[in-house]
């Protein structure tokens, strides 16, 4: 940045794009205290928050970007990463939960070991 001001639309797309994940984060959040069990606290929590730091991100490359000459690629690399990252370590908390074989609520469908 250069310490000019940022042009109007790229406060609004900034400003868009941070609500929008915090909005998600907050799902995630929620999601994770009030689920019931392990299983199903990893499944909303994991989408919903994966979506909500993809939001701030995008924020901050638009940020960037707009200041600057060109395009931040940063930001893509950190976004990159995550969506590789976030669900494959969802799987291996599942799978380690599988392989304990964690008690599950009465109203969880299926059982996972079983299959």
């Amino acid at each position: 940045m250069t310490g000019e001001p940022l042009a109007l639309w790229a406060q609004i797309v900034v400003s868009l794009f941070l609500v929008l994940g915090s909005l998600f984060m907050l799902i995630g959040a929620i999601g994770l205290f009030r689920l019931p069990d392990f299983f199903m606290r990893l499944h909303g929590p994991t989408k919903a928050t994966t979506l909500g730091i993809g939001g701030v991100v995008m924020a901050s490359m638009v940020f960037f970007s707009a200041g600057a000459d060109g395009l931040s690629l940063r930001e893509l690399l950190i976004s990159l990463f995550l969506f590789i990252s976030a669900p494959v370590s969802a799987y291996m908390l599942a799978k380690a939960a599988v392989i304990q074989q964690l008690p599950l609520e009465r109203r969880t469908r299926g059982k996972p070991w079983d299959q």
